[in-house]
């Protein structure tokens, strides 16, 4: 599997921005902890894929669903969301079926959710304050 190291916010952005043509429709899980880059790798794949600007991307983390590009791409956060019936009624599954590339923050405290087929990456901020980011495609 693919592994990446960034050291700046934009190094980020650009590899999003790289990832973007490699990623195929259907749910991406963005995994990390607080403050590991979830959303500003979003912010590169949307602006990657032309839905958006990466200064127009921010988390959905109250509004739990942010669509760019008019269905293009999605944005979740389910980071406030406790149980599995809380997600499924968001609505997560016409998403899907709609063709768009879905990115979803915190999904994988769901998995039984989003089975394969479906890319996970995940980011873990370093100490020296880089990140290491891999993709896995699951399927």
């Amino acid at each position: 599997m693919p592994l990446y190291r960034t050291s700046t916010e934009a190094d980020t952005i650009a590899l999003g921005e790289r990832l973007a043509a490699e990623l195929p429709p259907g749910v991406v899980l963005l995994i990390g902890n607080l403050g590991a880059g979830k959303t500003t790798l979003a912010k590169g794949i949307a602006h990657g894929l032309g839905a958006a600007l990466p200064d127009d991307v921010s988390s959905p983390t109250f509004t739990l669903i942010h669509d760019y590009g008019h269905g293009k791409v999605y944005h979740v956060d389910l980071y406030r969301l406790e149980e599995a019936r809380e997600v499924e009624g968001l609505g997560l599954d016409d998403l899907i079926d709609s063709g768009a590339l879905v990115l979803i923050e915190w999904g994988e405290r769901f998995p039984q959710l989003f089975p394969p087929p479906r890319t996970e990456i995940h980011l873990r901020a370093l100490p020296d304050d880089t990140r290491e980011i891999e993709l896995r495609r699951l399927g």
